[in-house]
């Protein structure tokens, strides 16, 4: 009878978080850009996002809800070329948040394993992918192609910071997490330092960029006040959620296994056109979201592949042999402490 009961209750709990998960991240996309659209300051929406994340898992760890590294600069120097790619990342995405739609930023983000495998193959000495992986690569391509050739929206701005985010992604992919694996630290150590340090660099990149007179411009037209009403709910809601589903993330990760946090991934990104095409009208074209689900789908074959291309006896070896076709979900300050993430 309590062996039932503990099932059920695992059960439930499990069902919950993969639930949590997967809402946060179908509406973090949406809800990044509903934000960037009333908060047209990317690199003062992004440093809230850092300062937030930052208080919550130092606040947490005084609680004792959650355990992180502690904070050296010694072990902060080491970590500052990991930062200032991931800060970069952020950087670039938010921007193409701000002059795209998110289903461009969709199909820009699928093609990452595109790029990946690419640089493994040039920079890292990796064997080339195998027929199954390389045809799934150019449905990949081939979706990317037809939305891009289809999108009545195109700028040359938005595609510029479209290019970018692939460049410093990629580059966080394939170099960043291994010169930060030797350091030791835990998750939610990797958290910490990824979002302090992004928000020390954070001032550097206000000044470079000018946004820093926008912002003064802006207070002193509304009498000191930056934020309205609904501004200030999006940006709240950006950050609740880029920590939300960090922690929904790290638990759904552990509680189920690797195929269906995949899985899980996938059927959110579908959620997010869905959510997308639902709420307003930045969206693509019918004819674009056709290229875009084409493109996931060329996501998911993938995935699919690089399981079958090195298969596992054991559901850790299988929960680390898929990062490689995981990497690929909505990119908050949270969620890149998972060092690898889910298409």
């Amino acid at each position: 009878m309590s062996s039932s009961r503990f099932d059920s209750s695992k059960q439930y709990t499990t069902t919950s978080l993969v639930i949590g998960y997967a809402l946060c991240s179908s509406l973090l996309a949406v809800i990044n850009k509903f934000a960037i659209t009333y908060f047209n300051y990317p690199g003062l929406l992004t440093a809230l996002q850092y300062l937030t994340c930052t208080v919550a898992v130092w606040l947490l760890g005084k609680l004792g809800f959650l355990h992180h590294d502690p904070f050296t600069w010694e072990t902060a120097k080491k970590f500052l070329p990991a930062a200032i790619v991931f800060y970069l990342a952020i950087f670039t995405n938010t921007n193409l948040l701000r002059h795209a739609n998110v289903d461009t930023f969709i199909v820009f983000r699928s093609l990452t394993p595109l790029l990946v495998a690419i640089a493994d193959t040039i920079f890292r000495s990796q064997p080339l992918p195998s027929r199954l992986t390389f045809l799934a690569l150019i449905v990949i391509l081939a979706g990317a192609v037809g939305y891009v050739a289809t999108d009545s929206a195109f700028t040359l701005t938005a595609y510029s910071w479209a290019l970018a985010y692939l460049v410093t992604i990629t580059t966080e992919m394939v170099y960043i997490k291994h010169m930060v694996s030797h350091l030791g630290l835990n998750i939610w150590g990797y958290v910490l330092y990824n979002n302090l340090l992004s928000l020390m660099i954070a001032p550097i990149f206000w000044f470079l960029t000018g946004e820093h007179t926008e912002v003064f411009a802006a207070v002193n037209e509304n009498g000191g006040n930056l934020f309205e009403p609904v501004a200030f709910s999006a940006v709240a809601l950006s950050c609740v959620f880029g920590f939300l589903i960090s922690y929904f993330g790290f638990a759904a990760r552990n509680a189920i296994s690797a195929t269906a946090f995949t899985v899980t991934g996938v059927v959110n990104k579908f959620l997010t056109v869905v959510i997308n095409v639902l709420i307003w009208d930045k969206h693509a074209t019918p004819v674009g979201l056709v290229c875009l689900l084409f493109t996931i789908c060329g996501g998911v074959g993938y995935q699919q592949s690089v399981a079958l291309d090195k298969p596992v006896d054991t559901e850790k070896d299988n929960k680390k042999d898929s990062e490689k076709g995981e990497e690929d979900e909505e990119l908050t300050p949270l969620n890149q402490g998972k060092i690898a993430s889910v298409v």
